[in-house]
């Protein structure tokens, strides 16, 4: 690689760049010009030696939507830490937890990544396993019961997806997927595809899964 090419390579990377040295600040918990240039050059490094699978990308940035979804994740955020809170005091009674299968309708590793980061990231419920050639995330749930059961965890994960899509999808990729471009023009639950075969449909224990 020619020096020409090296520095292209990082003009391309530097939002990779700045966001590792910014991680690597908070890590030394100090803001300080040593850890800024040792950050720097780690970020360089690692980046330029290291690169990551690039993106596939072909959507479009739409603010109200990105905006619903950020203030919809921090009302499910407080919603979820409070319940999980409660369920801590609750003495003397074990919450009953399951394995949850929800296959979503986009074929995109990236919004499947979204999606199950951001269902990760509430409290009492964990992606276990997210399958890239079938769309599968496998979810599990801390108290089933109390979440409202199988199919409302499904139908939590479909509207997370439809948010996460209609944020940044094109509208060709909410085509493809059946997502409406706004939420009042979303389809009514009967109209979505299957998310499994037809057939009986009960929780199971967190040793194994629903499919």
């Amino acid at each position: 690689m020619t020096i020409h090419r090296r520095r292209r390579s990082l003009r391309a990377h530097w939002p990779s760049i700045v966001w590792l040295t910014a991680v690597w600040m908070m890590l030394w918990g100090e803001i300080a010009w040593g850890n800024l240039v040792s950050g720097l050059l780690v970020a360089s490094v690692v980046t330029v030696a290291m690169p990551l699978p690039a993106i596939d990308f072909h959507g479009r940035l739409r603010p109200l939507a990105l905006a619903h979804l950020v203030v919809r994740f921090a009302i499910d955020l407080v919603n979820a830490s409070v319940q999980v809170t409660m369920e801590a005091f609750r003495f003397g009674r074990t919450p009953r937890g399951a394995v949850v299968g929800v296959r979503l309708r986009s074929s995109s590793d990236l919004y499947l990544t979204l999606v199950a980061e951001l269902s990760s990231l509430v409290p009492g419920s964990v992606v276990i396993e997210a399958n890239r050639l079938t769309g599968m995330l496998y979810l599990h749930i801390l108290n089933l019961e109390a979440y409202g059961g199988v199919e409302k965890v499904r139908d939590d994960v479909h509207a997370l997806e439809d948010r996460v899509m209609r944020a940044i999808a094109s509208d060709d990729e909410l085509s493809r997927a059946g997502i409406a471009r706004s939420a009042r023009a979303r389809p009514s639950s009967s109209t979505l595809p299957p998310t499994l075969p037809p057939g009986p449909q009960t929780p199971v224990p967190p040793t194994g899964r629903t499919s």
